[in-house]
């Protein structure tokens, strides 16, 4: 009789304590990035960078859009929001540029992206015929819903030490369609345009990334990487805008259209190709 009490009872604790779902999820908040090996520069053998864009609109990478929510309904946000919420707070450095030497104050940056417009809207015709106008004061906010591509840098070398290629983001930046305001409420379309660059080896940035979670699979809710995992795996489809070179030029400063896409993918292939020739005889 004692014997059975006791198992009624610890049974009964252990239902108790049971948590409200079948397992027990990873607290993404406490998640720590993994670091990356120490690697000296002379042991580097081999090194270039390329500059790429990822397309959020293409079936691959439309994880990067979405949740799309405004309001972040139970924590979930879009990469967008990520970023822009963790630069708005002063938790992770930006800056002008892609080589990382201007850095941006991020107070100065959010004012200045959220200052009001005043434009001006034609509301009709006066007696004579002549056009009226009406001073209008449009308030502006980051929506990360216009955000439909990322440009990034990355660095890809062959170490000494086992002769094996890898690479490392290096920034990354949010592009957004940007016009130039004219007057009567007209616009001229500028292209896409970075909004700041974030270094994507800062350790703020990478404990940042490590607590989010990506949504790369809708039909199944358990395989949810963290954004970290994402950019060191390249879990995306990006095409190369750039290589380094002693020109300091992009692809489409000398390319366009069809020559540009077959540019891009010869430069991919020939930094892929770098490694297995090592091991030809």
């Amino acid at each position: 009789m004692l014997l059975l009490s006791l198992t009624t009872v610890s049974v009964a604790q252990a239902l108790e304590s049971q948590p409200n779902t079948i397992y027990t999820n990873q607290d993404q908040g406490t998640a720590k990035p993994i670091p990356f090996p120490f690697i000296r520069q002379s042991d580097v053998v081999w090194s270039t960078d390329l500059w790429k864009t990822i397309n959020v609109e293409e079936l691959f990478n439309q994880f990067f859009y979405y949740p799309d929510d405004e309001f972040h309904t139970y924590g979930k946000k879009s990469l967008a929001n990520i970023i822009w919420d963790a630069m708005a707070a002063g938790e992770i450095p930006i800056y002008e540029d892609d080589d990382l030497l201007i850095p941006i104050d991020n107070q100065a940056f959010v004012e200045r992206y959220t200052r009001p417009d005043t434009i001006q809207l034609e509301i009709g015709y006066d007696e004579d015929d002549n056009e009226l106008f009406e001073t209008v004061i449009r308030p502006k906010s980051f929506d990360g819903s216009e955000i439909y591509s990322y440009a990034f840098r990355e660095v890809w070398f062959i170490g000494r030490q086992d002769s094996r290629q890898d690479s490392r983001r290096k920034a990354l930046a949010p592009l957004k369609e940007t016009y130039r305001e004219l007057l009567h409420g007209e616009a001229i379309p500028l292209g896409l345009q970075p909004l700041f660059w974030v270094p994507m080896q800062n350790p703020a940035v990478r404990n940042l990334l490590v607590r989010y979670t990506a949504y790369i699979d809708p039909n199944n809710i358990a395989r949810q990487p963290s954004w970290d995992w994402i950019f060191i795996n390249q879990y995306y489809e990006a095409y190369v805008t750039r290589e380094s070179n002693r020109y300091l030029r992009s692809i489409g400063d000398y390319l366009t259209g069809e020559d540009a896409i077959i540019e891009a993918e010869i430069i991919e292939d020939k930094v892929f190709d770098i490694e297995n020739s090592m091991w030809e005889y």
